[in-house]
């Protein structure tokens, strides 16, 4: 007899030699927010895509609903009531909140001469459909004056405009700040009194503990086991994930020389997003941004670069001083850039990961314009070796590895420029708790050696963790300057809603 709502039976997904998931077994009750963990390449993604009808699997068989279902394709899982919302959002900018929600499926009227789109049913089915969710929100306005959260939320409308009986979650608040993942997680209990069943994909710990019920974990593509929440701690759920792995501990703090430093920003203005904002960065240092989102860390960070004009205001890389950066120069000088957005800006998705690793180095790497993967392959095989990338083939596109795994080849990419300074937007971002530590050991190590760090991550508790120094910045401009050790999380969290100390 069928227990759950979804139920995998002996379900297997092997790639050629590799085994994506192997035999896994497990019932998902109804109505309830179930939590699906394990570090890059558990199979996570692999589980998600052949519920939401992307692929099949090899063996094993698939219930929904008290009924076995075989998926030709995504048409097949929504007909099955299954609709699935995604990591990275899927709406389109330039068109309002009630033509994302009803894209594809514009209600139409009849006139004289022909049929047009009705307008005002199409924005009185949105607005009752998010004030139902407790949204309110202009359906007429366009997705691209939205917060990222807002838009977070107007994503689970569009789902839930299908009336799924089933959710899939994947990484929901990965670009959220806690004011917009409270919000996005009232909008989830909603659904869940409702009866629909959710399956929550986070690498974030603390979010499972406020909004799951049970947690389901994966390791290398086997089930380990589930958990009731209430009787969970963080400690028993990273040992199912890790099998024992111990997590490394920051080592001491250094001592900055601050003597000179190698980046000096001063008074940087650009439109009405970055105000006046000044600062160093020393040798050898890991320089923390705080701030909410829309607080302009990215914003400095692409000024700085070059990647978007500044208006006024002085840059000063390793005592030179720099009147129009932009990336090409910047990077000729030494200065690496790891964006927020992975997918569409760090990466080509069907170039292979081979060839993203050397993006950034290729005219080191080439002689006389020639690419030559022979000369490319040590450059490959050394971040694959230092950042632990797990990739079955190099010469896979990607777009097949799994989103930490990607962060993981944006971040050697750029180290294999060897930059005198690097700025790491949002690096963890979808990443695993063991492939975060990861990183954070190769910007301590990098460290020592004299490489000089700017780290932006929405997770506070990231930044007290890795920081050597803080700047918080609030509506574009710096309000703040703080030393970790100094410096309590419930403090930090204060000053970035507040604007001030």
């Amino acid at each position: 007899m069928v227990r759950g709502a979804i139920e995998f039976r002996d379900v297997t997904k092997v790639y050629g030699p590799t085994v994506a998931i192997g035999r896994f077994s497990h019932a998902f009750e109804p109505g309830r927010i179930h939590a699906l963990m394990g570090k890059n390449g558990s199979g996570k993604s692999t589980l998600v895509k052949m519920l939401a009808g992307a692929i099949e699997p090899t063996l094993g068989e698939l219930w929904v609903n008290g009924a076995r279902v075989r998926f030709e394709g995504p048409r097949d899982a929504y007909a099955a009531g299954i609709v699935t919302v995604h990591q990275e959002l899927s709406l389109v900018r330039s068109l309002s909140i009630g033509e994302n929600i009803y894209l594809g499926r514009l209600p139409k009227k009849h006139v004289m001469g022909g049929t047009v789109v009705d307008w005002q049913r199409l924005n009185d089915d949105a607005r009752a459909l998010m004030a139902d969710m407790g949204l309110d929100l202009d359906p007429r306005a366009l997705v691209e004056t939205l917060s990222v959260g807002q838009q977070q939320a107007v994503e689970i409308v569009k789902a839930m405009s299908f009336a799924p009986s089933i959710l899939l979650l994947d990484e929901p608040t990965s670009a959220l700040a806690a004011p917009e993942v409270a919000q996005l997680f009232n909008l989830i209990r909603r659904l869940r009194a409702r009866g629909v069943t959710m399956i929550y994909i986070t690498h974030r710990m603390n979010e499972l503990f406020e909004i799951a019920d049970t947690c389901v974990v994966l390791r290398d593509g086997h089930f380990v086991g589930a958990t009731e929440m209430k009787d969970a701690t963080s400690a028993s759920i990273v040992e199912m994930m890790f099998g024992g792995v111990s997590m490394a501990k920051r080592p001491a703090r250094r001592s900055v020389d601050r003597s000179r430093p190698i980046l000096s920003v001063r008074n940087l203005q650009r439109d009405d997003v970055v105000h006046d904002v000044s600062f160093d960065l020393y040798r050898g240092e890991v320089l923390g941004f705080a701030g909410l989102l829309g607080s302009g860390r990215t914003e400095v960070l692409r000024a700085v670069f070059g990647a978007d004009p500044h208006d006024g205001g002085a840059i000063v890389f390793d005592g030179e001083t720099i009147e129009r950066p932009t990336p090409k120069s910047m990077k000729k000088r030494g200065l690496g850039y790891t964006p927020e957005n992975r997918k569409e800006v760090g990466l080509v998705q069907v170039l292979s990961s081979h060839d993203n690793l050397c993006l950034a180095s290729i005219g080191r790497i080439a002689r006389h314009g020639l690419i030559d993967r022979r000369l490319e392959q040590p450059f490959v095989d050394r971040q694959i070796r230092d950042l632990s990338i797990r990739v079955p083939d190099p010469m896979d596109p990607v777009s097949s590895l799994s989103g930490g795994n990607q962060q993981k080849i944006v971040i050697g990419n750029w180290l294999n420029t060897e930059p005198k300074v690097m700025f790491f937007d949002e690096p963890s971002r979808g990443i695993d708790v063991q492939a975060k530590q990861q990183i954070f050991e190769i910007m301590w190590q990098k460290a020592e050696r004299g490489l000089s760090s700017i780290f932006v991550s929405s997770e506070l508790e990231e930044v007290l963790e890795v920081a050597d120094r803080i700047i918080v910045l609030y509506h574009g401009r710096v309000v703040a300057e703080v030393l970790p050790e100094e410096t309590t999380l419930a403090e930090l969290y204060k000053i970035c809603m507040e604007g001030s100390p």
